[in-house]
């Protein structure tokens, strides 16, 4: 199976200098804990990804206020990607390797296409390899 027939498509997205209060906007209306981060609307390279443990723990709990800061003070710039005709095993192996719950899709040009959550894998590999994978990424880094 390929990572394309399991991934989300048509995602929400957010841009460095998009508001705090428009992402928390974005996950509230896509039912979702994670945006990623594109340079900007047109190249749709992705430069980090913000989740809202990020908003939490990067804005809330340091006291600072969220309404007066932006995607980029608290996205993760790191992300992990794979390529929509990757056998969904790569992708496992990088949020394994990585200790991350989700992966960004993007194509050959590097831009964006769809984004694989720990719970799609799960959904879709054998039950004893989806309990091994989701052991390893919910160990502590």
């Amino acid at each position: 199976m390929r990572v394309k027939e399991i991934m989300t498509v048509n995602i929400a997205y957010c841009t460095p200098e998009t508001s705090l209060k428009d992402v928390a906007k974005l996950m509230l209306e896509d039912d979702c804990g994670a945006i990623p981060v594109l340079e900007n609307k047109q190249s749709w390279k992705p430069v980090g990804i913000i989740t809202d443990r990020d908003i939490v723990t990067r804005a809330v709990a340091k006291g600072h206020n969220p309404v007066d800061m932006k995607a980029s003070d608290c996205m993760t710039k790191e992300v992990f990607t794979v390529n929509p005709d990757d056998e969904i095993e790569v992708c496992y192996h990088v949020m394994m390797n990585h200790k991350v719950r989700r992966v960004l899709v993007v194509d050959e040009d590097g831009r964006c296409k769809g984004i694989v959550a720990q719970a799609d894998l799960a959904n879709q590999v054998p039950d004893a390899e989806a309990e091994s994978v989701i052991e390893v990424i919910s160990q502590p880094a």
